[in-house]
């Protein structure tokens, strides 16, 4: 018996690194797996249908169930398409991994205005436009669900070069929060990875150049099964880190503050002479 036995998973990006790895993992663990991905360079340009295809022949050959996409998820058509797509294959949608990603990094007085956008398209908005098209699909068949965002370490603590894709994930940790309360009545749960991990799109940074087989897509794919599976079903709403053999939890912490001893509107004198007591955890 497999965690996800009779489910069935849409994963976007899925033609390599992190989502290939959950594609395999899921498969293995029962699910029918629609193997979606654009087949573009890691910057977002171009596209074949070759990558998508290649895993779901890879996941048939295994003994498994699997249908390539090779629509964007960019775009209200896109989505809806993929989630066509699942439906035409094997009749319902029960969990959604949203892992389609690209970069253009560049440092902010660097950056010009195409590469915010279409890194937001992606990322952001891609993840809004599947998120919304599966969980329609979910509650049409009497609700339940799993979905499982992708967003990044750069989103919770910034990273240099990286405002458009830092601003990214930092937008997909709020969607995540927000549509786990949303979806809640509706039995989908909304959780999130943030993974450290060496695949195409983070090759060439320097924190992976020693990395070797330690910091693999491979260590991610169970936090995504995790998250998807039937083990989660009494958890929404968390942002699940992966960084090789550790996990752990992020969460927005808020101090306990201070309040103004006399009462009334702080000065800005009063915030600079309290700073210390007022961040205090």
């Amino acid at each position: 018996m497999g965690l996800l036995d009779g489910k069935v998973a849409i994963i976007t990006g899925a033609g390599g690194g992190i989502g290939r790895e959950e594609a395999l993992l899921f498969a293995r663990e029962g699910a029918k797996v629609v193997v979606n991905d654009l087949g573009g360079t890691r910057d977002g340009s171009g596209s074949s249908d070759a990558m998508a295809a290649q895993v779901a022949e890879e996941i048939k050959a295994a003994g498994g169930q699997a249908a390539p996409s090779f629509h964007s998820v960019a775009t209200p058509e896109g989505a809806a398409k993929i989630v066509k797509t699942a439906v035409d294959a094997f009749g319902r949608v029960d969990i959604l991994v949203n892992n389609a990603g690209i970069v253009r990094d560049k440092t902010l007085l660097k950056m010009d205005e195409g590469m915010w956008d279409a890194v937001i398209a992606v990322h952001l908005k891609g993840t809004f436009l599947c998120t919304q098209a599966a969980a329609k699909q979910m509650v049409a068949q009497g609700g339940g669900g799993r979905i499982v965002n992708t967003t990044s370490v750069s989103g919770m603590l910034g990273n240099f070069g990286q405002a458009n894709y830092a601003a990214a994930k930092a937008g997909i940790y709020g969607l995540t929060r927000t549509a786990a309360i949303e979806l809640q009545k509706q039995r989908i749960t909304v959780n999130a990875v943030a993974p450290i991990a060496k695949t195409r799109l983070t090759e060439d940074l320097p924190m992976f150049q020693s990395a070797g087989d330690t910091l693999t897509p491979a260590h991610v794919a169970p936090a995504a099964l995790f998250l998807a599976s039937d083990l989660c079903a009494d958890k929404t709403g968390n942002v699940l880190a992966v960084a090789g053999a550790q996990m752990y939890i992020y969460k927005v912490v808020q101090s306990p503050g201070k309040f103004k001893d006399e009462g009334g509107v702080w000065t800005a004198q009063e915030i600079a002479d309290h700073w210390d007591a007022i961040i205090k955890l």
